[in-house]
């Protein structure tokens, strides 16, 4: 997978550190034509907000969050037709921006 570098500042809100944080080919497509600014996203993911997860992930993200020891999975409704997917590895060495056709 092709991934392009993103950066982000860093604030007080962030409940966890997302490593380098990349993106995919789709994702950098949709952001150099202007249908996508991933940074709002980006930083409600970093901030413990899972978007449109049903409960039960929430919970497991929340627990991974304590833990340590597994991935944070996020998932936002961008429009109708596009979903964006965050994941953070367990290890919070990198986080990924891709569209779900990507995984």
């Amino acid at each position: 997978m092709a991934a392009q570098v993103l950066s982000i500042n860093q604030t007080s809100s962030l409940r966890f550190t997302p490593g380098q944080v990349v993106m995919t080919c789709g994702v950098d497509a949709l952001v150099e034509q202007g249908l996508l600014n991933p940074i709002p996203f980006l930083r409600r993911h970093l901030s413990g907000d899972w978007g449109d997860l049903d409960d039960s992930d929430k919970r497991q993200n929340d627990a991974a969050l304590k833990s340590g020891e597994d991935r944070l999975f996020s998932s936002y409704k961008v429009t109708l037709g596009l979903k964006l997917w965050i994941i953070t590895e367990w290890d919070r060495s990198v986080t990924t921006l891709l569209l779900p056709s990507e995984y």
